[in-house]
C-alpha cells in the first residue's frame, strides 16, 4: 500500500463517487477500479460495495481509510519534523483562510511572508470558517485565519474587527428595507444567522429578496448598479466610497465581527509557524 492507495481510499471516502474521484485526483475510472482490487487482493478483505446511489464503504474499508488518514498526519508530521531541524525557516506550510479573507487580506500577508522566507512552500485550502476549522482539527493544517467567533480550544489571537453594514447605491432610510429589493448572497452559516437576527430585530416580515446570487463580490456590482441593498461586513468595503453604508446595530451596540488567527500550541515548536506567528503580529500591529 502506497502514499497514493492512502489519498485514493480518502477521496473516495469523502466522493462516494468513483468518477468524482476520477476528476478530483486526475485519474482514470479503470485506474481506481484495478487499484481498489488490489488491495481487495492484497488484504483479502472487501472495501466497498456498489449501488445505483454511489458506493458504501464495508467495515474493513472504514478501518483503512481511518488506517490512511493516520498514515498521512505520520507522515506530514515527518515531513515538519524534518523540516524544522534546519536552522533555516523552511518546510510546506499549510494554511487554511475564510474565503473572504483570503480575497481581502490573505495576498497581503503571504506575500510579505514568502519575500522574507523564499525557501517556503505553501499549501492553502480557503472556504466557510466552519469548514476551515475541521481542517484545523485534524492537523490537515498547520494554522487558520477565521472570521466569526468560532469554538477553539487551541491559540487563537484576534487580528481585526469589522463592522457589519446595510450597503446600497443610493442613500436609504432603514425603515424602507423590507419594501426595497434586497440582493442576497451565499455565505457561511455563523454570518448568515447574524444577519437574520438583526434583521428579526427591527422587522417582523421577511425582506423581499430579489436576487440570489453566490459570491459577495457579484452581491457587491449588483448594489452597484443600483439593482437593491445588501448586508456586508466591512472587509468587502474597501475603497467603495461611492456606496451609502447603514452600520448595523442591535439595541444601540454595532454588530461586530472578529477575525483570528488559529492554531494549535504545540504547532509553535515548528520555525516556521513560530515566524508566521511573529509575523502576524507585525503585520496587524500586535507585537506590543
Amino acid at each position: 500500500m502506497t502514499e497514493k492507495d492512502w489519498y485514493l481510499l480518502i477521496s473516495l471516502y469523502e466522493e462516494r463517487n468513483i468518477t468524482r474521484t476520477a476528476k478530483k485526483l486526475y485519474i482514470s475510472q479503470p485506474s481506481i477500479t484495478y487499484r481498489i482490487k488490489q488491495l481487495e487482493k492484497e488484504f483479502g478483505i472487501a472495501l466497498l460495495h456498489r449501488g445505483n446511489k454511489g458506493i458504501t464503504f464495508t467495515s474493513e474499508g472504514e478501518y483503512m481509510v481511518k488506517y490512511a488518514r493516520r498514515m498521512i498526519k505520520e507522515l506530514r508530521n515527518t515531513e515538519d519534523t524534518l523540516a524544522n531541524m534546519s536552522e533555516k525557516v523552511a518546510g510546506t506550510l499549510r494554511l487554511g483562510s475564510s474565503s473572504n479573507f483570503a480575497h481581502y487580506e490573505l495576498p497581503d500577508i503571504l506575500e510579505g511572508f514568502i519575500n522574507q522566507y523564499p525557501g517556503m512552500d505553501l499549501q492553502l485550502k480557503t472556504g466557510w470558517s466552519s469548514d476551515i476549522i475541521g481542517h484545523l482539527q485534524d492537523e490537515s493544517i498547520h494554522a487558520a485565519f477565521i472570521r466569526g467567533d468560532i469554538k477553539w480550544n487551541g491559540k487563537k489571537i484576534l487580528i481585526n474587527e469589522e463592522h457589519m453594514s446595510v450597503v446600497s447605491k443610493h442613500k436609504i432610510k432603514l425603515a424602507d428595507l423590507p419594501r426595497l429589493n434586497y440582493i442576497k448572497y451565499q455565505t457561511d452559516p455563523l454570518l448568515k444567522s447574524t444577519f437574520d437576527n438583526w434583521w428579526l430585530k427591527h422587522f417582523d416580515i421577511p425582506a423581499h429578496t430579489a436576487m440570489e446570487v453566490d459570491r459577495i463580490e457579484t452581491c457587491k456590482e449588483m448594489v452597484k448598479r443600483g439593482l437593491g441593498y445588501s448586508l456586508m461586513p466591512n472587509i468587502s468595503l474597501h475603497d467603495e466610497d461611492d456606496l451609502y453604508t447603514i452600520d448595523m446595530e442591535i439595541e444601540g451596540q454595532s454588530i461586530v465581527r472578529n477575525t483570528w488567527f488559529l492554531y494549535k500550541e504545540e504547532m509553535l515548536d515548528l520555525n516556521m509557524i513560530k515566524s508566521l506567528n511573529h509575523f502576524v503580529k507585525e503585520h496587524y500591529g500586535l507585537n506590543n
